[in-house]
């Protein structure tokens, strides 16, 4: 058997395994880029091939947990992409502050920086003591570092430009304090996050949604998990409602296509225009 094929059966048996044993089922991401999520664990790891990290998986809870964690994408940082947020401010808000409470949604928040920038920008819009912002992952431990708050200093002064650039209204330090090695975002910007579990591949929609982000994910999944992600957006998301997505996402040649209307192209961002029946 060609290495190719060994290997494409070896991803096989891992998908299946992790499916019965965990529930969590990878069977629709992207194939190319989960063989090279598994590929780099491999190296990591005292094993050499991919076939030889079942048995561990299967039987060690925590080795599978690190696993997870280096199989879901965390790439993030605190305003990424500043452009978007400046586009937030200008086409978003001023249609969120129109009511009185206001719910989002922040799928595949990884380890929490985008959510935490969304919470500051809440902040010195005035609204987001009326916010209620719903961070969700299937990674638990992608959760608890997003819970915590806490980021490496050196991380956070790069970002700043970020901040900045995104159209912030303060000196961003006034949203964290730090010491020499960390920062540690303010208590108030948590207190109206919600984190939790959530799986885009076997979850129920959350309902009455204002505003939904998933930027960045869904290019690691195939047409089938893209559109059943989508359809729980479209679902979760009130009429008029905003659906955002990353910048290499589109929800062109999917199934709720015409449901949207695209108010900012570059920033994709997207609002609801059709009513689900």
């Amino acid at each position: 058997m060609e290495n190719s094929e060994t290997e494409k059966l070896e991803i096989d048996l891992l998908l299946n395994a992790i499916e019965k044993c965990y529930g969590y089922d990878f069977h629709h991401y992207a194939r190319d880029s989960f063989t090279r999520r598994v590929k780099n664990f491999l190296q990591k790891s005292n094993y050499h091939q991919i076939s030889e990290l079942i048995p561990q998986i299967l039987h060690d809870k925590d080795y599978f947990k690190s696993f997870l964690l280096n199989l879901s994408v965390t790439v993030t940082e605190l305003f990424r992409d500043p452009f978007f947020y400046k586009a937030i401010r200008k086409e978003v808000i001023p249609y969120l502050k129109t009511y009185p409470f206001i719910k989002i949604w922040h799928a595949g928040c990884a380890t929490g920086e985008e959510v935490y920038s969304m919470a500051i920008l809440l902040k010195e819009e005035g609204i987001y003591h009326r916010s209620q912002i719903y961070a969700t992952d299937f990674n638990d431990l992608a959760l608890d570092k997003a819970k915590k708050g806490i980021y490496p200093i050196e991380q956070v002064m790069k970002e700043t430009v970020n901040y900045q650039e995104a159209g912030g209204k303060k000196s961003f330090s006034d949203h964290y304090h730090s010491d020499n090695h960390y920062v540690i975002m303010n208590r108030e910007l948590k207190k109206n996050i919600t984190f939790a579990n959530h799986n885009l591949v076997t979850d129920a929609c959350f309902g009455e949604m204002h505003l939904i982000l998933c930027r960045n994910v869904l290019i690691y999944f195939d047409e089938i998990l893209q559109n059943r992600a989508l359809k729980l957006f479209d679902e979760s998301l009130i009429y008029k409602g905003y659906l955002c997505l990353g910048t290499k996402e589109t929800l062109m040649f999917t199934n709720i296509n015409e449901h949207f209307e695209r108010i900012a192209h570059q920033e994709k961002i997207y609002q609801k225009i059709m009513v689900n029946y």
